[in-house]
């Protein structure tokens, strides 16, 4: 759990570098704190925690949930992936693929007849790898700084 931890953080530190002013920067406690609110997840009957191990050691995760219907999605119930990620020295080995699937699989398990994720924009390889696993776009995320931020490229 302390690796999924520093997981979730450089997750979100990928996350910061695409978009400084969108995403929310880790600090020096965001893997301890990740790999605590990964770990109160555990055994939830509504919760998957998958985590994928090459040669004795993890080299990525996923989390994801059977979620009610959410109004403010637009969204009747569904299997919901928060997180997905791979060590970046064990990308482009099949090991999201297996992730995905493997998530995909546990969350029809649980019932899910639709399966929903959000992806950053910038995220190329990941939007890729999810349309070869049968995603579709379906919403586009729009943000506007104000209080006189100034735009990042």
């Amino acid at each position: 759990m302390d690796l999924l931890g520093r997981y979730g953080a450089d997750l979100m530190q990928l996350h910061q570098d695409w978009d400084r002013l969108r995403f929310i920067s880790p600090g020096p406690r965001t893997p301890a704190m990740y790999s605590s609110y990964l770990r109160g997840q555990l055994g939830k009957p509504d919760v998957i925690v998958l985590a994928a191990e090459v040669d004795g050691v993890v080299a990525g995760y996923i989390y994801a949930g059977l979620e009610g219907p959410d109004y403010m999605a637009l969204r009747g119930p569904a299997g919901v992936i928060h997180d997905i990620f791979v060590d970046k020295t064990r990308r482009r080995q099949g090991i999201g693929r297996a992730l995905l699937g493997a998530g995909v699989e546990a969350l029809s398990k649980l019932g899910a007849t639709q399966v929903v994720l959000s992806t950053a924009h910038q995220n190329a390889d990941g939007q890729r790898l999810f349309a070869l696993m049968g995603f579709t776009p379906t919403m586009v995320e729009m943000t506007l700084q104000l209080s006189g931020a100034v735009k990042q490229t």
